[in-house]
């Protein structure tokens, strides 16, 4: 019984630090950026997109299709960056230990 209750303790544990990761992810922002720095896009640790910047010189009418490619791959760009941050906290947090496939964080 003393095993059972020592990893009781354990997993109670890791599921606050799995708790205070989420919380401290959450608060990030993640900037994106695409066409050097020309459109930045800033998500929020969830994933959602806070801010978009556009250099004025991009407002340009004949040239809205290459605005649009822009924001779509800062977008891409502040995701991946998430991504990585994400799969690095979730490293440190279980020591190495990758999930099984298919289980992701709650959000």
């Amino acid at each position: 019984m003393k095993n059972l209750a020592g990893l009781m303790k354990q997993a109670s544990q890791m599921q606050q630090k799995m708790q205070d990761m989420q919380a401290k992810l959450e608060a990030m922002d993640i900037e994106g950026e695409s066409g050097a720095g020309m459109v930045r896009v800033t998500l929020s640790g969830k994933g959602e997109m806070k801010h978009l910047r556009i250099d004025p010189k991009l407002a340009d009418p004949a040239e809205l299709e290459v605005l649009e490619d822009l924001i779509i791959a800062a977008h891409a760009d502040a995701k991946r960056r998430l991504e990585t941050i994400t799969a690095n906290e979730m490293q440190a947090l279980t020591g190495g230990i990758t999930l099984p496939p298919g289980m992701k964080l709650p959000f």
